[in-house]
């Protein structure tokens, strides 16, 4: 399994990035990808077009009507362009790593991600993460979205380590 990080420039500058802290304490199974406008990444956009990959989102549903945002220190929010899927089926998954405002932009100005199948990560929960300001109800972070990914790809002893480093983490 392979978890790709499609994450803003800006984000490898904030000390508050818990993707960071996925990518050094997950075995090798996250990976990050600096988003570039102009020059996607290939691999991702061969997975896409192979059906190799989903791209993760939030349980809240949008209305058609309104913008997609993907956040980064938050799941990805996007409307149901395409049909839901399990999450079972796929050994690569893309979680957009940025601020709300930053995912937004990274998922407007990339077509490609608007091909990837979609999986709605429900969980029972809200973000625990209390490091950034305007964090939206109902919104996981990076690293909460990874741990709840490992746990339904039956990686619990990695969750149960990332759950702890990021319980620090977040002090």
């Amino acid at each position: 399994m392979k978890i790709f990080l499609l994450t803003h420039e800006r984000e490898l500058q904030r000390a508050t990035n818990t993707g960071a802290l996925a990518i050094e304490s997950a075995n090798n199974i996250v990976k990050r990808v600096l988003w570039e406008r102009i020059n996607p990444n290939k691999d991702l956009i061969r997975l896409i077009e192979n059906k190799e990959v989903v791209l993760l989102y939030s349980q809240r549903e949008l209305s058609p009507a309104i913008s997609p945002v993907t956040p980064s220190v938050v799941t990805s929010l996007l409307p149901s362009l395409l049909p839901s899927v399990t999450i079972e089926k796929y050994e690569n998954i893309i979680i957009i790593d940025a601020t709300w405002q930053e995912s937004k932009k990274i998922f407007n100005q990339s077509p490609y991600l608007k091909n990837a199948p979609q999986f709605t990560l429900k969980t029972e929960n809200d973000s625990l993460y209390k490091l950034r300001a305007n964090q939206p109800k109902g919104g996981l972070c990076t690293i909460e979205c990874i741990i709840e990914v490992l746990k339904l790809k039956g990686q619990v002893k990695l969750a149960t380590v990332l759950s702890l480093k990021f319980s620090q983490f977040n002090g």
